[in-house]
């Protein structure tokens, strides 16, 4: 895939914001600690077409590179950025301090935004709008409960947690 390299300034400045308290990650120096750390990284790499790396991510989002980004989270084989399990690894093993997670977070609301992302992300999204929890209750599992003497789980709140989605837009979105 060729893509024209532009740089989106306003996109760079989004990242750079992420660190508004310090300017540590102008000082990342590409070290790869954080791919080397990264448990997704190890085991996804040899078998997907995108490979997650968070120090491409990095790269990416801090030269600017927006369409990069964006071109990689809408291939469907693409597991980037959304590979991230915010496991927090890369965060403590990067010697400037750099808060990768948070710039993969950042990138993944982006490329939501843009309606890019994965359909099982999506599918997940719609489950907890609907009901109110990510896996919605099923009868054989109650009756495992009930036969174990467990008591109930109660039912969340669907309108609250539908009340909170849609303050943040999340039905626009789906």
């Amino acid at each position: 895939m060729t893509l024209p390299l532009g740089i989106d300034f306003e996109f760079r400045k989004l990242i750079m914001d992420v660190h508004v308290s310090s300017d540590k990650i102008k000082y990342c120096y590409q070290c790869s600690r954080c791919t080397d750390n990264c448990p997704v990284a190890a085991v996804a790499n040899p078998f997907y077409e995108n490979i997650f790396d968070p120090r491409l991510i990095v790269l990416g989002t801090l030269l600017g590179y927006k369409d990069v980004v964006m071109a990689l989270a809408g291939t469907k084989s693409a597991i980037v950025p959304w590979g991230c399990t915010v496991c927090d690894t890369c965060d403590e093993v990067c010697p400037q301090g750099i808060e990768v997670t948070e710039i993969i977070a950042l990138a993944k609301n982006i490329t939501t935004g843009a309606g890019l992302a994965p359909d099982n992300v999506v599918a997940q999204t719609q489950a907890v709008f609907e009901n109110g929890k990510a896996i919605p209750s099923q009868p054989a599992i109650e009756r495992r409960r009930e036969q174990l003497g467990l008591p109930a789980v109660a039912a969340p709140d669907v309108n609250e947690v539908q009340t909170l989605l849609k303050a943040i837009g999340v039905d626009k979105k789906l």
